[in-house]
């Protein structure tokens, strides 16, 4: 198990970057709420129905999951996994910009977005220029 190419190490330092930030997640949330440009509330002050904190566990863990995806498919040279993120992963930039630009999110959001945008394109690249060999 080895990373044998430009495409493979994108993928490895997206899922290392995804399952550290999960960790920090799992660990404290709220946390990851202040780099995203959220308010953060003591937890004592929450409401007995506000489940933000619950959301960010639930994310942190799937970011981890998805982290430690992306890590063994770069160790594996699973060049198809490869290629499937790259689509996904402008969805998702398209989303997470989207909530951003209506206000919904706030503006540090958007570094969500841009991650995932040059995590594709930079995956893309690799693998259109493995393919030009």
């Amino acid at each position: 198990m080895k990373i044998r190419d430009a495409a493979g190490w994108t993928m490895f330092i997206f899922g290392v970057i995804a399952l550290l930030l999960g960790l920090v997640g799992l660990i404290r949330p709220e946390i990851l709420l202040s780099l995203l440009g959220f308010e953060v509330i003591e937890r004592a002050q929450r409401a007995a129905s506000d489940y933000t904190i619950v959301f960010m566990i639930a994310s942190s863990m799937a970011s981890f999951n998805m982290g430690v995806y992306y890590v063994l498919a770069a160790l594996n040279d699973v060049k198809s996994f490869y290629r499937w993120t790259v689509p996904f992963r402008v969805v998702t930039f398209t989303v997470f910009t989207t909530v951003v630009l209506t206000g919904i999110a706030p503006k540090p959001f958007l570094g969500v977005g841009a991650w995932e945008l040059a995590g594709a394109i930079a995956t893309g690249i690799a693998l259109t220029k493995e393919v030009k060999k």
